[in-house]
């Protein structure tokens, strides 16, 4: 699946994001990821900075979801796909580790990265957007997060 321009816009918009995965027994894990960017049209990586559970449940069973939002504007994306990991003896990690080195700065060492290509995607919205559709602007949820987050 081809990421959008909005799904982009929205991946640049989030400070986390939080991946999804499930053991080989169907126990699932949610982890908070901060460092995670699209690589290419398809492909999204993240640093796997701190993620045991994470990288082992990819290895035994590739499907992932992936889900960011805007906290002030209070919309974003889910994803879903599949993931691998890629460790620093295989081939591909010099290329992918490159923008990610840009965003760490050396400061969050990692030794492997997740890569993830998306096969479907589906918009996040907060239900003020579908419950009251007139009265709701991204103006108005940025104004009301501020207030709620005390900013």
């Amino acid at each position: 699946m081809q990421l959008t321009e909005d799904i982009k816009k929205y991946i640049d918009q989030s400070v986390l994001c939080w991946l999804a995965t499930a053991s080989p027994d169907n126990i699932p894990n949610v982890s908070p990821k901060e460092i995670f960017m699209v690589y290419d049209e398809e492909t999204i990586i993240i640093a796997n900075v701190a993620s045991p559970q994470t990288a082992k449940n990819i290895k035994q069973n590739p499907n992932i979801c992936l889900s960011f939002v805007d906290v002030l504007v209070q919309k974003g994306y889910q994803l879903k796909g599949k993931a691998a990991v890629v460790y620093k003896r295989d081939e591909e990690f010099s290329a992918l580790e490159t923008p990610i080195l840009k965003i760490t700065q050396g400061k969050f060492p990692f030794t492997s990265i997740f890569k993830i290509t998306v096969e479907s995607a589906k918009p996040i919205l907060a239900p003020r957007y579908v419950l009251y559709p007139d009265e709701t602007s991204e103006a108005s949820q940025i104004e009301s997060a501020k207030k709620s987050y005390g900013f």
